[in-house]
């Protein structure tokens, strides 16, 4: 399972080999979202049968967490081990590594005190993933921050809390770059929760 980053017009689309999907991520910051469920109504009228996640973006451990959920969340769709019927609610799941909805909307979903969030969307096609990463970008309350998915000190201690990584498997993974092992080791107990299922 892997994950191609391009780049078209300065937005990171992600191919999802073997699915014939494409991903697109994005951060936002300064989010100020008074009523959950009025946006993603919104968004979801705007953008009728569109696939489409948010996330709060303080338990995110960077794009390739996201990305590497989606192909998850895709593979178990395609293979049945799906809880949801729903690719954005698989996503959700995935990110989050919990089986249970309710609990992956408490540990990573959005609320009207998130301040920063990501965005997953999918599509068929290049162009489509474009056209609606940015469309439904538009309708962020907050700005558009790619650096509101990245790793601080701060995160990656509640990350590490949030997937129970502890400091000794991560010293076995680290070299050079903790930030990278930090986000692998959180790959892996996302891609685990399917053994759970």
């Amino acid at each position: 399972m892997k994950g191609s980053p391009r780049r078209l017009s300065a937005i990171p689309l992600h191919l999802a080999e073997g699915f014939n999907r494409f991903i697109g991520i994005a951060g936002f910051s300064n989010v100020r979202v008074k009523n959950v469920d009025t946006f993603l109504g919104e968004v979801e009228e705007k953008f009728p049968g569109a696939i489409f996640q948010f996330l709060n973006a303080k338990f995110v451990a960077g794009p390739r967490h996201l990305v590497f959920a989606t192909i998850n969340a895709l593979s178990a769709l395609k293979t049945g081990f799906n809880i949801s019927r729903s690719l954005a609610v698989e996503c959700l799941l995935y990110a989050s590594a919990q089986n249970q909805i309710k609990s992956a909307l408490e540990i990573i979903g959005i609320y009207p005190t998130t301040s920063e969030i990501a965005l997953i969307v999918v599509t068929e096609d290049e162009e489509s993933a474009r056209k609606l990463l940015k469309g439904i970008s538009n309708t962020v309350p907050g700005t558009r921050d790619d650096s509101a998915l990245e790793l601080s000190e701060t995160k990656s201690l509640q990350i590490k809390d949030l997937f129970s990584i502890s400091e000794l498997e991560l010293s076995t993974r680290y070299k050079a770059d903790e930030k990278k092992a930090l986000t692998d080791l959180v790959i892996e107990h996302c891609a685990l929760l399917v053994c759970n299922r």
